[in-house]
């Protein structure tokens, strides 16, 4: 069934317009008229069966029926991106939000050879991966924050995991067993939901050997290595998250679904 993300609060019976592109998507491309269903979310509001009311020439209505989900959240993972190429950006949105990442931080280190990015471009490619993946929430996009900034601001109890192009432990070990900051650093999630982890790649260029000397001097940092092989930071960000999912958040014991273009 067709999941739309919109922004408008959902209770038994509200009316909710979807913007004009995703009226001319559910109309047009998916050919829904009224009296058909499809499911709805917000991120705040669990997922709802709703029906569409009504087809308007530039939009349509639609009304929430039932709650089908109660809002649920995942595990509390940031992912800290040095900003690359736009396009590099934009597939790691996308593949941040269908491995479950919380939010994206955006950041610029002294290597950093940024481009100009769309916030607004990098929101909808979430909302979208969201859609697909069936998650309740969409990630949050960060704008670009120098990253010692970042640092100065560091939340108490958040651990880093800080994939050194120098090399570390194996990624998967340090998580699994234990290589990590003191436990004492630990805190739960916002919303209890357990620990709380970001996740840092650099640029393409590296780290400076400031910023890499200041983060490994971290105490809630820990220093990873992807393997043997220089990676791209895009396929660096999705490695990492996957053996974070894998050894510390929510894959452990789950099946995971697969889908395709078009599905």
């Amino acid at each position: 069934m067709i999941r739309l993300y919109v922004r408008s609060d959902l209770s038994p019976g509200a009316a909710v317009a979807p913007t004009v592109d995703q009226a001319r998507y559910l109309t047009q491309v998916m050919r829904l008229k009224a009296g058909d269903d499809l499911l709805i979310f917000n991120g705040r509001d669990g997922e709802w069966r709703a029906v569409v009311a009504e087809v308007l020439k530039r939009g349509v209505v639609l009304k929430a029926e039932e709650q089908v989900r109660p809002q649920a959240f995942g595990p509390d993972l940031d992912l800290i991106l040095a900003v690359v190429k736009k396009a590099r950006v934009e597939t790691v949105v996308e593949k941040a939000a269908e491995l479950g990442a919380r939010r994206v931080r955006l950041t610029l280190t002294r290597y950093t050879n940024a481009e100009r990015l769309r916030m607004d471009r990098l929101d909808t490619i979430a909302e979208e991966a969201a859609e697909q993946t069936g998650r309740l929430d969409v990630p949050e996009i960060h704008d670009p924050k120098k990253l010692d900034a970042l640092l100065d601001g560091w939340p108490k109890g958040r651990r880093l995991m800080f994939c050194d192009e120098r090399g570390g432990p194996p990624a998967f070990e340090a998580l699994r067993d234990g290589h990590t900051p003191s436990t004492a650093s630990r805190s739960p999630s916002p919303d209890g939901g357990g620990e709380s982890w970001s996740i840092l790649i650099g640029p393409e260029g590296g780290f400076s050997p400031e910023e890499r000397e200041r983060l490994l001097s971290l105490p809630f940092a820990t220093p990873v290595s992807l393997g043997p092989r220089v990676l791209r930071a895009d396929t660096a960000a999705i490695s990492a998250m996957t053996l974070w999912q894998a050894a510390r958040g929510d894959w452990k014991g789950a099946h995971v679904t697969t889908w395709t273009e078009g599905a």
